[in-house]
């Protein structure tokens, strides 16, 4: 395995993805981007705001 594998692997098991289905795994992986996109654009919003 590779470094990239690996932590594909890693992220896999801290999760429990290994025992889903691909479908599954895509959905969650979508709601997880999405949520990250969500939090990045708010505290991006919020510096902006506040700070700058």
């Amino acid at each position: 395995m590779n470094w990239i594998q690996r932590k594909i692997y890693l992220y896999n098991v801290t999760f429990g993805l290994y025992m889903l289905d691909w479908w599954e795994r895509f959905i969650f992986n979508t709601v997880v981007i999405i949520l990250i996109w969500f939090i990045i654009r708010h505290v991006t919003e919020f510096f902006k705001r506040h700070v700058l």
